[in-house]
């Protein structure tokens, strides 16, 4: 299954049906929320129940490639949301795997709906990895779980001097000093080439890999837009397989987002209260969802409770099941939170699933940063 890459995204858009329209489909598989696969695919079969009931160009053979697709199985490893685009009659088909969760919705215009992916593009973060030792210089751009752009810098140091004659050889202390000369001018180079890959393709932070010395050197060196993007330092050499790269950089990622989710969860709890820039809790959050307030949805990994839904309005509820803004008959749910982390996505806010954070959990293992 091909990954989200801006390639990716460029090629699907440029595709155009030669007359019936394409139907879009994202669905979220995030298995921290959608343990069974029951969970998702109930959730996909009421979006096509819809689509069938409510719009006429909705081809039902794209309506079955899509649902066959989901219902057979497919890889979860790593993979939180599946964006999927069919047009049957002119044999395209196209799915992309997402690290992220998405709202689950289905669209049929005369292209694929992309918007929500060049949204995703610019929300995930890429990683800057440079690897380096005395001689050569690896330098890596780590996006969607994949190396996405990559350089390299290799400068060979002298093995040895001319041996003609002492005069010209000069003593150990001046063959040391040039060699360290060269290195330096190497790791000049190196941190050069990282800044020329930050400028060209971007990326939010940078590690690096070298020894003691050599990291410490190549810190020293880097332009001062990187050193401020500066994180957890890599533990890998410069010869380190892709494999390893990947692998390592995820891990980083990792705890980059685990202090992320920490520090924005310190500022739920210091904004609740006299501020009123945060709420906690199940019944305010939802209150503050309905009513358009939030710009940060934070909800605890596995957190579960039933609710209501009005299907006219779309308020969420805690209790039913009259809806309160329109008196309609509202529809129970089993798992009321995702369908405020649905809204939520919906509407464009932020969401935070914070895994294993106790702060939140003692909060109520929901609430969300206001806009207002």
């Amino acid at each position: 299954m091909p990954v989200l890459t801006e390639t990716a995204i460029r090629e699907l858009a440029a595709f155009r049906s030669s007359g019936p329209p394409v139907v879009s489909c994202y669905l979220d598989v995030d298995g921290r929320r959608q343990v069974r696969p029951q969970d998702y695919e109930h959730r996909l079969d009421a979006l096509l129940r819809e689509a069938s009931a409510s719009d006429p160009k909705a081809s039902p053979a794209d309506l079955e490639v899509i649902a066959t697709y989901v219902r057979n199985g497919f890889d979860r490893s790593g993979v939180r949301g599946l964006a999927m685009f069919s047009c049957v009659a002119d044999r395209f088909w196209q799915v992309l795997s997402l690290p992220v969760p998405v709202s689950n919705s289905l669209m049929v215009n005369s292209s694929p709906a992309v918007e929500p992916l060049e949204h995703l593009v610019h929300e995930l973060e890429p990683l800057g990895v440079l690897l380096v030792d005395r001689q050569r210089a690896r330098m890596f751009v780590h996006q969607f779980g994949e190396l996405i752009e990559r350089a390299e810098l290799f400068e060979e140091l002298p093995r040895e001097y001319d041996s003609r004659d002492e005069a010209s050889r000069g003593s150990r202390e001046r063959e040391q000093h040039h060699t360290d000369a060269l290195v330096a001018q190497h790791l000049r180079h190196s941190a050069e080439v990282a800044f020329r890959l930050h400028r060209d393709r971007g990326f939010a932070h940078l590690t690096v890999g070298a020894t003691d010395d050599t990291y410490a050197a190549t810190v020293a060196v880097l332009h001062p837009y990187l050193r401020e993007r500066l994180t957890h330092r890599i533990h890998l050499g410069v010869g380190a397989t892709d494999a390893e790269i990947r692998a390592a950089a995820l891990a980083i990622e990792r705890r980059i987002e685990q202090e992320k989710e920490a520090a924005l969860v310190a500022r739920l709890r210091d904004s609740v209260g006299a501020h009123g820039r945060g709420v906690v809790g199940l019944v305010d959050t939802i209150a503050a969802l309905n009513d358009r307030r939030v710009g940060t949805l934070l909800v605890s990994d596995g957190f579960v409770e039933s609710g209501w839904r009005c299907p006219s309005c779309g308020s969420l509820a805690r209790k039913g099941p009259t809806c309160r803004v329109d008196g309609a008959e509202m529809i129970h749910h089993d798992d009321i939170v995702h369908e405020v982390v649905d809204m939520a996505l919906r509407t464009g806010c932020a969401v935070e699933v914070c895994v294993g954070n106790a702060d939140l959990d003692v909060l109520g293992r929901i609430g969300a940063l206001l806009r207002y």
